[in-house]
């Protein structure tokens, strides 16, 4: 291959098929139509002599050798961009990027619907988009580019991977307004549970991978108790929906029972025992530490994300 010759904006073509899996939702990552990506895909195969990409039913799958490239041509790319951008100033009003969080339901329902209007307001040209939290580890996610930041719990991350701290996130317990044990346990709302009552209630819990025990089950533990997890779920806004219809229990995050006991006719109480208080951090690759795009994204989130804060008090 002639390389002197080689067109590198078919890097970003690989890069975008190899993150989507679908020619059309690349072409809309990259701005190209999926005329112009197919051809951009027929011109790597003849280069790099491989299919690369293979049709699967509605996805367009990685071969082999396109998967031991995909690594090194986001590292590439990105260390492109680094380089060009240098300490450019960022004009957020002519910005043309798509950004990619990683985050639990909860900031899917309570942080990116005005995120996205105030990012609108203030960088038109800007696209955002945000994974589920079941997407995948981090750690591999922000290595491979594939994300530009996750709001997480704490994490044990490499020195690679820089941080700041959001927001604490105490656990509170929801229950359906009106819950009959409750009740008769004369426990008012913003009360606390007693003991015994916790651990013989049915809980849901938040649970991505289907574990059935998670931070409450570990304070529990040390005072000789154990609770019942009849459920889990791998959304917030599930575990809500599920509590609300009876006799189920679950301890949440405090951001999340403020933002839904309203609506879903919850009431919000006080665990039995302490529960240590996670730190929800924002997590980035360390190479973007002085990006100017990318701190300027990272200001807007920490800006955007105050709210949180108020409601852990």
């Amino acid at each position: 291959m002639n390389f002197a010759a080689f067109d590198l904006n078919l890097l970003r073509v690989f890069d975008a098929l190899a993150r989507e899996r679908s020619v059309t939702r690349a072409g809309d990552l990259i701005g190209l139509s999926q005329p112009a990506m197919s051809s951009a895909l027929n011109r790597l195969r003849h280069i790099l002599g491989d299919e690369l990409f293979v049709r699967r039913g509605n996805d367009m799958m990685p071969t082999p050798r396109a998967e031991a490239l995909a690594s090194g041509i986001r590292e590439a790319l990105a260390q492109i961009e680094q380089t060009v951008a240098g300490d450019a100033r960022f004009d957020p009003s002519n910005a043309d990027r798509v950004f990619t969080l990683f985050g639990a339901d909860l900031f899917s329902m309570q942080l990116m619907p005005r995120f996205a209007e105030r990012i609108a307001a203030l960088a038109p040209g800007i696209k955002l988009r945000l994974l589920d939290s079941a997407s995948g580890d981090v750690e591999r996610l922000l290595r491979d580019n594939v994300i530009d930041m996750a709001l997480e719990r704490p994490l044990d991350m490499p020195d690679w991977v820089s941080k700041e701290l959001m927001f604490h996130s105490p656990f509170v317990v929801i229950a359906a307004r009106g819950h009959a044990d409750i009740r008769a346990a004369r426990v008012k709302a913003g009360g606390k549970i007693p003991l015994a009552l916790f651990c013989r209630l049915p809980h849901a819990l938040r649970s991505i991978d289907g574990g059935m025990s998670g931070a409450v089950d570990d304070a529990l533990r040390k005072h000789g108790a154990a609770r019942q997890v009849v459920l889990t779920l791998p959304h917030f806004h599930a575990i809500g929906l599920a509590v609300a219809r009876g006799r189920l229990i679950a301890t949440v995050p405090v951001q999340f029972a403020k933002a839904v006991a309203a609506e879903l006719g919850l009431s919000i109480y006080r665990p039995p025992i302490a529960v240590d208080v996670p730190d929800i951090n924002l997590y980035w690759h360390r190479r973007y530490d002085q990006n100017p795009a990318h701190r300027w994204m990272r200001d807007q989130v920490m800006t955007a994300i105050k709210p949180f804060r108020k409601d852990s008090a």
